[in-house]
């Protein structure tokens, strides 16, 4: 776990200052290879008859070009395993061996050179959230009694007011006691547009506020904040390797024990049962060693795998792990949860219906003061509706409640009842020609309704005013969100719902999902899921909460919407930090991409190793050229993976 901010602070320092060290060794024993083997080169086309001096230049080339190849492989050979790094300086002193040590030279700096472009790539992508850190700030503002006091964030616990000031980064998870602000949430959700913050709104670590001053109660220490799980998931992220690096890592070894033995064939098979010469023979056995080295093999995977994650991540989507990078490419059925997934997950007014002479105004109005009383879902959306609208609320005397069917109260000296299509009728109101009409159209559009009458008596409504419909709205941009996933290949596209078929039947209309499951249980969507994953690969993705086992149970459980919900970072495999759907197509297209381009790496990396290795056993090529050939391959297969830290959703 994580302990806190110093916690990451210090580690992410460590870290840096060792790759950092590490480096700069790489980087300068590199150069002196490089400045050696020029003048050695140089030396002994001027004719220098000095062999010692010959020797002490070649020495220091050697030295210096082979050194971290020589710890990596002493190293791996004492784990039980051959690896890359031991083919090179195998190859390396065969050539020295047989009078080329220029040729060998020229291998161990292309190597370190290699691996020095490798290093510098493969941190890039490990670095690539490593801005949000440096958004964080060290210390904050911490109220104490009628003073406020600078303190390190580490030292501020859950209960604490905090002031941040316009300009200044939000240290800690929380929400605002007061004030006003835009915060800009992209480091975390990749959305561009700022949020706009009052009272009551949270807000989360990493994000930085910009217009306004805001007093912030905090939620959460440093270790437990929103930026601090997402670091810790992007480490644990890239240290979970796909299954097809898993395949090469574990293969590495025994294709590099095959290529040594393949060696010692071609040196011992022409020498001693054809006669060849020895030196030619070596010389040429060393050059399909180096060409049949698996680097740039091993290298292509997690160039993109870890490219990817860490590029997604500063989009706002956390895959937990390159194997659920590598799933999300395969995946041709996706389930969606309508409510908070396909849908904005609280009901809006959708429809005003006035009846028998009544305004519009009015009539929100009216129902908005009984409904203040109320705490129901489609009471609390009519009072937003008014208060969207502008309009002045209305003092309601004498309310009363109807047992969770409705209430009743004075409003502008009328005595009014406000309920559902249900108490209207149990009450006899007189609800004929337009209003059943508008009352039926409402009811198969899927909507709720909110009916407003002048009560008569207990049991008795005289007249009925107008009629409200009330649903759960279809996120913006759900129906192009379906239409990039099909684009992309997906071939189904299916909703489940616990809601009314009539209502899961219209939202899916409007979102362009082809299948609907509605009236389902937790139970019954994972079982539901668990029928589509033997038809085909399927991502589930849904809210993190109610749908956790069906999450579980998914080829790729994908969480929506998941700031500040433990249970969604918890439960899925790929996490988007934003309720934008746009990042859930991104997350489809970034699969594909990953995928491709591995299969790019890996044919282009077999295909020169091919290539190589049948020149060098036919028409025989010099080991520089070889040399130059598979370093080569390993850098652009690098620098290819490289791309996906600009990918931006077109697959």
């Amino acid at each position: 776990m994580l302990e806190g901010n110093g916690y990451i602070r210090s580690m992410e320092s460590k870290h840096v200052q060792y790759n950092s060290l590490a480096q700069r060794m790489e980087m300068l024993l590199m150069i002196v290879c490089g400045i050696a083997l020029v003048v050695g080169f140089s030396l002994e086309r001027m004719g220098m008859e000095s062999r010692n001096v010959l020797l002490g230049v070649w020495g220091l080339v050697y030295v210096t070009g082979g050194y971290f190849g020589v710890l990596s492989g002493t190293k791996s050979l004492r784990a039980g395993v051959v690896d890359v790094d031991l083919l090179m300086v195998l190859a390396a002193l065969g050539a020295a061996y047989v009078g080329a040590p220029f040729e060998g030279g020229m291998l161990l700096f292309l190597f370190a050179l290699s691996n020095v472009l490798q290093s510098h790539a493969m941190d890039r992508s490990r670095k690539a959230i490593g801005a949000l850190m440096r958004l964080r700030p060290d210390k904050v503002l911490v109220r104490e009694g009628d003073h406020w006091v600078e303190r390190k964030v580490d030292d501020v616990n859950a209960g604490a007011v905090i002031r941040v000031k316009p300009g200044e980064g939000i240290a800690l998870d929380g929400h605002v006691l007061s004030g006003e602000s835009a915060v800009d949430e992209s480091t975390l959700t990749g959305e561009s547009i700022p949020a706009a913050k009052r009272q009551g709104d949270a807000v989360f670590s990493g994000t930085m506020n910009q217009s306004g001053s805001l007093e912030i109660e905090v939620t959460k220490p440093a270790s437990e904040s929103t930026l601090a799980r997402i670091v810790k998931m992007v480490e644990e992220a890239q240290s979970q390797k796909a299954d097809t690096q898993r395949f090469l890592e574990k293969a590495e070894q025994h294709y590099a024990l095959g290529v040594i033995l393949f060696t010692l064939g071609l040196i011992f098979l022409p020498w001693r049962v054809f006669g060849h010469p020895f030196d030619e023979t070596f010389y040429r056995a060393m050059t399909v060693m180096v060409v049949a080295s698996p680097c740039a093999l091993i290298i292509s995977t997690p160039a993109a795998f870890l490219s990817a994650i860490g590029g997604a991540a500063r989009q706002g989507v956390l895959f937990k792990g390159g194997v659920h990078l590598e799933r999300l490419a395969s995946v041709r059925i996706v389930a969606f949860d309508k409510t908070g997934t396909l849908t904005e997950g609280r009901p809006v007014v959708t429809d005003v219906v006035p009846l028998n002479g009544m305004d519009s105004d009015t009539l929100l109005q009216w129902t908005a003061a009984l409904e203040a009383h109320s705490e129901h879902p489609l009471g609390e959306a009519v009072v937003r509706a008014s208060k969207k609208r502008g309009l002045a609320p209305w003092d309601a005397e004498n309310f009363q409640a109807l047992s969770g069917k409705g209430a009743t109260a004075m409003v502008a000296g009328r005595h009014l009842v406000a309920g559902s299509y249900a108490l209207f009728q149990e009450w006899n109101a007189p609800l004929e020609g337009e209003g059943d009409r508008e009352a039926q159209r409402l009811q198969e559009a899927g909507r709720s309704l909110v009916l407003l009458g002048i009560c008569a008596g207990e049991g008795q409504i005289a007249e009925t005013l107008g009629i409200l419909g009330v649903a759960d709205t279809v996120r913006p941009g759900a129906k192009e969100m379906v239409r990039a996933l099909k684009k992309l290949g997906i071939e189904r596209v299916a909703m489940l719902t616990g809601d009314h078929p009539v209502v899961a039947r219209q939202i899916a209309k409007e979102a362009g999902i082809d299948e609907v499951y509605a009236g389902l249980l937790p139970e019954d969507k994972l079982s539901k899921v668990k029928e589509l994953a033997g038809e085909g690969n399927v991502a589930m993705v849904g809210d993190g909460v109610n749908d956790a086992p069906a999450l579980a149970a998914a080829h790729v459980g994908i969480a929506m919407g998941a700031v500040g919900t433990d249970v969604a970072m918890e439960t899925a495999d790929v996490v988007l930090m934003s309720e934008n759907l746009h990042h859930l197509a991104f997350a489809f297209a970034l699969g594909r991409r990953t995928r491709r381009i591995v299969t790019q790496n890996l044919v282009f990396a077999m295909g020169v190793i091919l290539v190589l290795v049948s020149l060098s056993l036919t028409i025989g090529i010099p080991l520089p050229l070889g040399v130059v050939g598979h370093e080569g391959s390993t850098v652009l297969v690098c620098l290819n993976g490289l791309r996906l830290l600009r990918f931006r959703g077109d697959a």
